[in-house]
Protein backbone atom coordinates (compact mmCIF):
# COMPACT_ATOMS: atom_id res chain seq x y z
CA UNK A 1 0.00 0.00 0.00
CA UNK A 2 1.69 3.31 -0.68
CA UNK A 3 -0.15 6.48 0.46
CA UNK A 4 1.27 10.26 0.13
CA UNK A 5 2.08 12.17 3.71
CA UNK A 6 2.66 15.55 3.95
CA UNK A 7 3.77 17.94 6.42
CA UNK A 8 3.08 21.71 5.50
CA UNK A 9 3.30 22.88 1.74
CA UNK A 10 6.07 19.86 0.69
CA UNK A 11 4.79 16.14 0.07
CA UNK A 12 6.58 12.63 0.29
CA UNK A 13 5.97 9.35 -0.19
CA UNK A 14 5.48 6.82 2.26
CA UNK A 15 5.46 3.05 2.19
CA UNK A 16 4.44 0.68 5.42
CA UNK A 17 7.39 -0.92 6.66
CA UNK A 18 7.58 -4.67 5.42
CA UNK A 19 9.70 -6.29 8.09
CA UNK A 20 7.22 -7.85 10.68
CA UNK A 21 8.22 -7.30 14.57
CA UNK A 22 5.95 -10.30 15.33
CA UNK A 23 6.90 -13.91 14.21
CA UNK A 24 3.67 -15.13 11.61
CA UNK A 25 3.86 -18.87 13.41
CA UNK A 26 4.75 -18.03 17.08
CA UNK A 27 2.67 -16.82 19.78
CA UNK A 28 4.14 -13.73 21.37
CA UNK A 29 3.60 -11.04 23.22
CA UNK A 30 5.08 -6.88 22.37
CA UNK A 31 4.33 -4.18 24.62
CA UNK A 32 3.60 -0.91 22.31
CA UNK A 33 5.83 0.81 24.32
CA UNK A 34 8.67 -0.50 23.70
CA UNK A 35 7.99 -0.03 19.39
CA UNK A 36 6.73 3.34 18.98
CA UNK A 37 8.84 5.40 17.19
CA UNK A 38 8.39 9.02 16.91
CA UNK A 39 10.24 11.14 14.35
CA UNK A 40 9.81 15.08 15.36
CA UNK A 41 9.20 15.97 11.74
CA UNK A 42 7.70 12.70 10.47
CA UNK A 43 5.61 9.58 9.82
CA UNK A 44 7.09 6.64 11.05
CA UNK A 45 5.38 3.30 10.42
CA UNK A 46 6.41 -0.03 11.60
CA UNK A 47 5.18 -3.53 10.19
CA UNK A 48 3.57 -5.63 13.59
CA UNK A 49 2.65 -8.58 12.10
CA UNK A 50 2.51 -9.49 8.67
CA UNK A 51 0.71 -12.64 7.43
CA UNK A 52 -2.03 -13.95 3.95
CA UNK A 53 -4.43 -12.51 6.16
CA UNK A 54 -3.80 -9.98 8.21
CA UNK A 55 -1.17 -6.86 8.29
CA UNK A 56 -1.23 -4.98 11.29
CA UNK A 57 0.78 -2.06 11.59
CA UNK A 58 2.66 1.30 14.16
CA UNK A 59 1.90 4.57 13.19
CA UNK A 60 3.10 7.66 15.11
CA UNK A 61 2.50 10.84 13.41
CA UNK A 62 4.58 14.22 14.33
CA UNK A 63 2.48 17.11 14.61
CA UNK A 64 1.27 18.47 11.31
CA UNK A 65 2.12 15.28 9.52
CA UNK A 66 -1.20 14.06 6.85
CA UNK A 67 -1.93 10.93 5.20
CA UNK A 68 -3.61 12.33 2.20
CA UNK A 69 -7.36 11.13 0.73
CA UNK A 70 -6.96 7.37 -0.33
CA UNK A 71 -8.45 4.11 -0.45
CA UNK A 72 -8.04 0.18 0.13
CA UNK A 73 -9.03 -2.89 -0.45
CA UNK A 74 -8.78 -4.44 2.75
CA UNK A 75 -10.86 -3.84 5.50
CA UNK A 76 -9.29 -1.64 8.06
CA UNK A 77 -9.82 -1.15 12.25
CA UNK A 78 -8.21 1.82 13.37
CA UNK A 79 -7.62 1.84 16.93
CA UNK A 80 -6.08 5.07 18.71
CA UNK A 81 -3.41 4.18 20.73
CA UNK A 82 -1.96 7.85 22.35
CA UNK A 83 -2.97 11.82 22.03
CA UNK A 84 -5.72 12.22 19.20
CA UNK A 85 -5.64 12.90 15.60
CA UNK A 86 -8.13 14.17 12.85
CA UNK A 87 -9.27 11.15 10.39
CA UNK A 88 -11.47 12.30 6.96
CA UNK A 89 -13.90 9.29 7.10
CA UNK A 90 -17.76 9.21 5.75
CA UNK A 91 -17.15 12.71 3.97
CA UNK A 92 -16.09 14.62 7.08
CA UNK A 93 -13.18 15.26 9.13
CA UNK A 94 -13.56 14.01 12.47
CA UNK A 95 -11.41 13.93 15.89
CA UNK A 96 -10.24 10.80 17.05
CA UNK A 97 -8.85 10.26 20.09
CA UNK A 98 -7.04 7.39 22.84
CA UNK A 99 -9.35 4.67 23.00
CA UNK A 100 -11.16 5.13 19.72
CA UNK A 101 -11.94 2.32 17.59
CA UNK A 102 -12.68 3.06 13.42
CA UNK A 103 -14.07 0.41 11.33
CA UNK A 104 -13.27 1.22 7.62
CA UNK A 105 -14.85 -0.83 4.73
CA UNK A 106 -12.90 -1.70 1.96
CA UNK A 107 -12.88 0.85 -0.88
CA UNK A 108 -13.87 3.74 1.80
CA UNK A 109 -12.11 6.94 1.07
CA UNK A 110 -9.87 8.65 4.45
CA UNK A 111 -7.01 10.30 5.18
CA UNK A 112 -5.26 11.01 8.79
CA UNK A 113 -3.56 13.95 10.16
CA UNK A 114 -2.15 14.79 13.36
CA UNK A 115 -4.23 18.49 13.88
CA UNK A 116 -4.09 17.89 17.66
CA UNK A 117 -0.31 17.43 17.66
CA UNK A 118 1.30 14.18 17.74
CA UNK A 119 -0.47 10.41 17.80
CA UNK A 120 0.11 6.66 17.36
CA UNK A 121 -2.52 4.72 16.25
CA UNK A 122 -2.61 0.81 14.96
CA UNK A 123 -4.03 -0.03 11.68
CA UNK A 124 -5.32 -3.52 11.63
CA UNK A 125 -6.19 -5.00 7.66
CA UNK A 126 -7.88 -7.90 6.60
CA UNK A 127 -7.15 -9.52 3.64
CA UNK A 128 -7.32 -8.26 0.26
CA UNK A 129 -10.91 -7.93 -2.20
CA UNK A 130 -11.68 -10.62 -3.51
CA UNK A 131 -11.43 -13.67 -2.21
CA UNK A 132 -11.72 -12.25 1.66
CA UNK A 133 -11.93 -15.44 3.58
CA UNK A 134 -15.08 -15.58 5.64
CA UNK A 135 -14.61 -17.38 9.22
CA UNK A 136 -16.68 -17.40 12.49
CA UNK A 137 -15.00 -16.82 15.49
Amino acid sequence: MQVNARSGRSGYGESMSQSALLPADDAQALAFADVIQTSPSGLVSRTLLQTAELRVVLFSFAADQELTTHTSKRRALVQILEGAGDVFYAEKWQRLAAGTLLHLPPNHPHAVRAGAGAFSMILTLGSELPGNPSTSL
